[in-house]
């Protein structure tokens, strides 16, 4: 016991996360045909291909796509891996959310490129602010959300989890969040938790959704994980292993640089199982700019 209380970090470290210099860098998820999905995502979401690599060695290729230059944007990072064309995203994900200031527009531009549209565009029930859902080639769902003029459209991950209140503290603690607000419909059985390093409309997001009752959900094996920026990963280690023995989650990779990258990461999971990776931000911008 002696040795355990001795090991209880520093109200100072503690306090690391938020004072931190974080944001959203890329979700990372598997795709079953990269050409297809970047024909997609360009084409019909109106987002712009930033860069694309082929590992023959590891028998993957990934391609990285957003709005905007990755120093200053959220990107997805689409994985395709060799030879495997199908993936299970499980009923934990949700979806992704594009920012745009005409729902309706885009949801016909999908129409046309011949995207899946899940959710006619068109107010929300009880409100006035317009929505629709879009499907694209490998069953993920695209949210578009009526917000004109943000400076980061590709706005949200939407993760269901089993225990808004852990979840949320978790993410404060762990990763120096901040909870924007919450959504509570009793009608309809769920909760919203928006949590992030900004105000909400002018980030990206985690949008965390309990459903009355839910404590698991089965994750696939299509959706991955979300990259996260920071200063210090030794230190962010730190707080990550003091919140994971207080609130539950596990370290996949402990802190320290990537074989052949030599990028400084470090992996865990949440309370829920789902992934986070924390990224040396010097790092990822010599990476990004080693790049062709």
């Amino acid at each position: 016991m002696a040795e355990a209380a001795s090991s209880v970090p520093s109200a100072e470290l503690l306090e690391f996360p938020k004072k931190d210099n974080r944001r959203f860098l890329h979700a990372v998820y598997r795709v079953g045909d990269l050409q297809r999905s970047i024909k997609f995502y360009t084409e019909a979401l109106g987002m712009k291909l930033l860069r694309h690599r082929d590992v023959p060695a590891e028998k993957y290729s990934n391609a990285f796509l957003g709005f905007g230059p990755e120093e200053s944007n959220f990107a997805v990072e689409l994985t395709y891996n060799y030879g495997v064309d199908k993936y299970d995203i499980g009923t934990g994900f949700g979806h992704f959310a594009i920012a745009t200031a005409d729902v309706y527009k885009l949801a016909e531009d999908i129409k046309t490129k011949g995207g899946t549209i899940t959710r006619e565009a068109g107010p929300v029930k009880g409100g006035t602010s317009v929505i629709a859902f879009a499907k694209d080639p490998d069953g993920y769902l695209f949210e578009l959300i009526d917000r004109p003029g943000t400076p980061e459209p590709l706005c949200q991950v939407m993760l269901r989890v089993g225990d808004l209140d852990r979840s949320i503290k978790f993410y404060e603690k762990a990763l120096g969040m901040k909870l924007c607000r919450t959504i509570d419909r009793p009608e309809q059985k769920y909760t919203l938790a928006m949590m992030g390093y900004a105000e909400e409309k002018e980030t990206t997001v985690l949008e965390l959704t309990y459903n009355y009752g839910v404590t698991e959900y089965t994750k696939g094996n299509a959706y991955a994980q979300v990259a996260i920026s920071t200063t210090d990963v030794y230190k962010s280690a730190e707080v990550v292993h003091h919140v994971i023995q207080e609130l539950g989650g596990k370290v996949t990779r402990q802190a320290g640089p990537l074989p052949g990258l030599g990028t400084k990461i470090l992996s865990f999971l949440d309370p829920d199982g789902w992934k986070t990776v924390l990224v040396d931000y010097e790092d990822f911008l010599k990476e990004l700019h080693q790049k062709e």
